[in-house]
C-alpha cells in the first residue's frame, strides 16, 4: 500500500491556494483597481495611491499581531477572519464614488490581506516541518508568482467584459468560496492535532536530532541576526517593490505599451522559476549565502539598466532581476524559522514583516520621488542598486556564528 500523504502538505496546498488570491487580488490586483477608479471616478492616480500606501502601512503593522495569534490559536479563525475582511473590501473597491470611500475600501482589503499574507502562511505551515520547512515555505509561496502572472489579465478581462463594479464582487466572491473552506476545514494548527508529528516521523525519529533552540520574541529582537535580517530585506523589498510599481513607466519608452506588458510577463514568469528553484534546493544551502547572492544578482539587474538605456539591455535584465524577485520575499521567513525555532516563529516573523512591510509600502514613493526630481528613472535605479549591495552585506555578516565542538 502506498504511504500516505504526511497532512502537512495538505497544509502547504492549502496555503498555495490562499496566496494565489491574497496576492492576485489584494497586491497584483491593485494596479487595475488604481487604473479603473482613476478613469471612472475622475480621481488622480497618486491621490487612490496614496490611499494604497496607507492601506499597505496598516497591513504591516497588522502583522505584528496577526503572527502571535496564529501561534496561539492555529490559522482557522485568523485566515477566516482575514477572507471575509478582504473580501468586503474587494467588493467595495468597485462601489467607491469619492476618495473617503477608497480609503475604506482599501484599509480593509489590507487588513484583511494581512490575515491572508507572508505571515500569516508562513506561521501555518512552520508547526508542521522540521527538516523540509524551507521547502514547505516555499511552496506555499508559488502561489504569490502564480497570482502574479493570472490575475491582472484576468481582471482587465472581466472589467472589459462586465465592467469594474461586477469584476470586483465576482473577485469577492471567489475569494470567500474558496478561502473560507480552506480555513474552516483544511487549515489545523499543529501536527498533533491529529496525533501526528513534524514531516510526518515518528517520534523515535525525531528523537535522533537535536532540535534547534527556540527564541522568544523577546530574545530574537535583541539579536545580531535578526536586526541584519530585517534591514537586508527591508531594503531588499522596499527596492523590489519600487522597481516593479514602476517597471511598466520606465519600459515603455524603450519598447512602447504592448512591449511593456510583455516584459512585465516575462518577469512575474522569471519570478516562479526562481520560486520553483528555492522550493527544490533551499533545506540545502545556507539561507543567508543565497540571499546574499540574490540581492547581488538584482543589484546587477537594477545597475545593467540604469547604465545601458537600450532595449535589448532592459528585456534580458528585467528577467534576471525577476529570477530573484520571488526569493526575496520568501527567504526571510525561511531564515527566521531556520534560526530562531517554531516555538515563537509567528511573533518573531511578525515583527519582521511589520518593519518590512513598512519599506515595501514606501519603496514606490521613493521611485516615483526620485523621477520627478531628477526627471527620469536612472538616479534611481542607481540608489536602488547600492541599497541592495548594502542588503547584500547586511544579511552575509548576521551568519550564526558556528561553534566548535
Amino acid at each position: 500500500m502506498a504511504a500516505r500523504v504526511f497532512y502537512g502538505w495538505w497544509i502547504v496546498a492549502a496555503c498555495l491556494i490562499i496566496a494565489v488570491l491574497s496576492w492576485g487580488l489584494g497586491i497584483f490586483g491593485v494596479g487595475v483597481s488604481l487604473y479603473a477608479i482613476s478613469q471612472t471616478r475622475g480621481l488622480s492616480i497618486g491621490s487612490v495611491s496614496a490611499a494604497f500606501t496607507a492601506s499597505a502601512i496598516l497591513s504591516a503593522i497588522a502583522s505584528f499581531f496577526v503572527g502571535p495569534l496564529i501561534d496561539r490559536y492555529g490559522p482557522r479563525l485568523v485566515m477566516a477572519v482575514g477572507a471575509i475582511m478582504m473580501a468586503a473590501g474587494i467588493a467595495l473597491i468597485g462601489q467607491v464614488q469619492t476618495l473617503s470611500h477608497v480609503y475604506g475600501a482599501f484599509i480593509l482589503s489590507g487588513l484583511g490581506n494581512a490575515c491572508l499574507s507572508v505571515t500569516a502562511i508562513t506561521a501555518a505551515i512552520s508547526p508542521w516541518f522540521d527538516k523540509h520547512q524551507g521547502r514547505a515555505m516555499s511552496s506555499a509561496m508559488l502561489g504569490a508568482s502564480i497570482g502574479g502572472m493570472t490575475s491582472t489579465p484576468i481582471l482587465i478581462f472581466g472589467v472589459e467584459k462586465i465592467g469594474f463594479p461586477s469584476t470586483q464582487l465576482w473577485g469577492a466572491a471567489a475569494l470567500l468560496a474558496i478561502v473560507l473552506p480552506l480555513a474552516l476545514f483544511v487549515l489545523k494548527k499543529e501536527p498533533a492535532e491529529l496525533g501526528l508529528h513534524p514531516d510526518g516521523e515518528a517520534p523515535g525519529a525525531k528523537a535522533v536530532r537535536t532540535p534547534p533552540r527556540s527564541f522568544s520574541r523577546a530574545e530574537a529582537i535583541r539579536t545580531t541576526g535578526f536586526i541584519t535580517l530585517v534591514l537586508a530585506f527591508s531594503l531588499g523589498l522596499g527596492v523590489q517593490v519600487g522597481f516593479l510599481t514602476h517597471h511598466v513607466n520606465l519600459s515603455v519608452p524603450l519598447l512602447g505599451a504592448s512591449g511593456a506588458a510583455l516584459i512585465v510577463s516575462l518577469t512575474a514568469i522569471a519570478a516562479f522559476l526562481g520560486r520553483v528553484a528555492l522550493a527544490r534546493w533551499a533545506d540545502q544551502v545556507d539561507l543567508r549565502v543565497t540571499s546574499a547572492a540574490v540581492l547581488c544578482v538584482a543589484a546587477i539587474s537594477l545597475e545593467v539598466i540604469a547604465a545601458v538605456p537600450l532595449a535589448w539591455a532592459l528585456i534580458g535584465a528585467s528577467i534576471v532581476y525577476g529570477l530573484t524577485t520571488g526569493n526575496v520575499t520568501t527567504l526571510s521567513p525561511i531564515i527566521v524559522r531556520r534560526e530562531f525555532g517554531a516555538a515563537a516563529f509567528g511573533a518573531i516573523n511578525g515583527v519582521a514583516w511589520m518593519v518590512i512591510g513598512i519599506a515595501c509600502a514606501l519603496g514606490p514613493v521613493l521611485f516615483g520621488w526620485l523621477y520627478d526630481w531628477f526627471g527620469g528613472y536612472s538616479v534611481a535605479l542607481h540608489i536602488a542598486a547600492a541599497l541592495d549591495l548594502i542588503a547584500a552585506v547586511a544579511v552575509y555578516i548576521g551568519r550564526p556564528k558556528q561553534t566548535l565542538s
